[in-house]
């Protein structure tokens, strides 16, 4: 009798993986949409505006200059040397094209990054609340991601770093101003981690991409920019998705020591070539060009409004973002409490699901950033939208306090 049952084909590699969250809940917001459910989703990873004419105009002018080739591995002469022009212009960064690779998105970026530079058992310093993707990145290249707690203001503190660094640390992550909490790191912060990221001779991976998209006139420091240690040991990530509204148009880049990007340019060219090449000159115009300043001041008069709005439902506690577009309040005084209807809430996941179900409103758990007891708010959605779903979250708050 022949052997009929079906053979496990998936990789082992898959068992420590999940899948992203923030992308899960902004296709369960879509499809309860198109089912007819008055949706407000404050889950969004993306700015609400359309991408401006001017950059749509430039890929359509290399679409039809017949522009749609193959480019470089790494990205186009002319985008990198866009990128240089772009960095030194904003954060006073000099580099050469050799240290700039070009990929499909930041996410990209990282993803090969940590491909490049990790050996099994090498240890990644993470502080949390974190992006959801740097965890799992960080296993699949078969890295091991280290957490570490941040304080009041989502910083992680040099007495904290100390602690948490063993002989197999090999990368610090820093991402200013922050996706999930808008923390935006200042210069002093950043400087007193300077001499124990150099004593324990880390590399540093600074996930810049909210950089342009800072509020109250803060000014804006790249690790980089500190001392010739960190210059050489830094490896800057950003691209065009989130300052200029072109999170599908999946460009990213990184800038860093020569040797690192060409190894970076060496796995991209067995894993996807080239980035897209019509949004390769799409993204080289972007550069060229500032970003919208009204763009930046709507975002700063919703965060005002949401953050606003929700300390003033009792039971939350939302601090005051510096950047990006994301706000992370405290649902801790709801959590456990034994006289809440339908039994105590576990964690955010169990409160995201309880307001989805009566509200139709989605927030993203903290749970995904490595905090149980918050929540992710985005901005990135029309006033109207903002005070409706607060007015929500109003009356399901109500039942919990």
């Amino acid at each position: 009798m022949p052997n009929t049952k079906k053979q496990v084909l998936l990789s082992n590699r898959l068992d420590a993986l999940k899948p992203s969250l923030t992308l899960a809940l902004t296709a369960k917001a879509a499809e309860l949409r198109s089912e007819g459910r008055p949706i407000i989703s404050f889950g969004a990873g993306e700015p609400d505006f359309d991408t401006p004419t001017s950059i749509k105009q430039a890929g359509i002018e290399a679409i039809q200059s017949g522009h749609t080739r193959y480019t470089p591995v790494g990205g186009t002469a002319s985008l990198k040397t866009a990128v240089i022009n772009y960095l030194q212009k904003d954060r006073g960064l000099t580099y050469a094209p050799n240290q700039i690779v070009v990929s499909s998105g930041a996410k990209h970026s990282l993803a090969n990054l940590f491909l490049a530079l990790l050996n099994p058992g090498d240890e990644v310093i993470i502080p949390a609340p974190y992006w959801v993707s740097y965890p799992d990145q960080v296993l699949l290249a078969g890295g091991n991601p280290i957490i570490a707690p941040t304080n009041a203001e989502f910083k992680l503190t040099p007495d904290t770093l100390e602690a948490t660094l063993t002989p197999q640390s090999k990368l610090l992550i820093l991402n200013s101003p922050s996706n999930p909490t808008g923390a935006v790191y200042t210069r002093d912060e950043l400087l007193a981690l300077a001499p124990i990221i150099e004593a324990h001779n880390l590399l540093v991976i600074s996930d810049e991409i909210y950089s342009q998209l800072r509020y109250d006139g803060i000014d804006y420091t790249s690790p980089a920019q500190l001392s010739d240690y960190l210059y050489e040991n830094t490896i800057v990530v950003d691209g065009v998705s989130k300052a200029y509204a072109m999170t599908g148009w999946r460009i990213g880049f990184l800038a860093g020591d020569a040797a690192i990007a060409k190894a970076v340019t060496t796995i991209q060219s067995q894993m996807t070539s080239n980035p897209c090449t019509p949004a390769q000159y799409a993204s080289e115009f972007a550069l060229s060009i500032p970003v919208d300043p009204e763009h930046v001041r709507l975002f700063e008069g919703r965060r005002n409004r949401l953050v606003a709005g929700l300390n003033a439902i009792p039971g939350l506690s939302c601090p005051n973002p510096a950047g990006a577009f994301y706000v992370f309040p405290s649902i801790a005084a709801v959590l456990n409490q034994p006289n809440t209807p339908g039994g105590p809430i576990k964690d955010s996941l169990d409160f995201c699901d309880r307001l989805l179900a009566q509200q139709d409103v989605v927030c993203i758990p903290g749970d995904a950033f490595g905090a149980s007891d918050s929540i992710r708010l985005s901005y990135a959605l029309s006033d109207d939208a903002i005070e409706t779903g607060l007015s929500r979250i109003k009356v399901f708050m109500e039942d919990l306090v």
